[in-house]
């Protein structure tokens, strides 16, 4: 899918704040961070349940499972038990609403 798809407006979401949304049939979490919007996968690489309820760290999420850390900006994983990347959507802001773009 090549279209971008209309998820949530900006200001739903405070500082520090995510909200999970449906991108044609993936769980995708949005984190605010520093006043910048990014978007992973709401899934841990290491074990395939949801990330986003874990703690955020500054830039990190950390799993609430088993403690795998990814890095939210990039979805480069910072430590084990997972080895594997999240995978990150490419994510806009078009009049006060976020887009995002699922081109898996």
């Amino acid at each position: 899918m090549t279209d971008w798809i209309d998820v949530v407006a900006e200001s739903a979401l405070a500082e520090g704040e995510h909200v999970v949304v449906d991108v044609a049939g993936d769980d995708v979490a949005i984190f605010k961070i520093e006043g910048n919007l990014y978007a992973i996968e709401d899934v841990c690489t290491h074990d395939g349940a949801e990330i986003a309820s874990g703690e955020l760290d500054g830039d990190e999420i950390v799993c609430p499972r088993h403690g795998a850390r990814f890095c939210v900006k990039t979805g480069q994983v910072k430590c084990a038990p997972a080895y594997e990347d999240l995978a990150i959507f490419p994510l806009r802001i078009v009049e006060g609403r976020v887009q995002i773009k699922n081109e898996r």
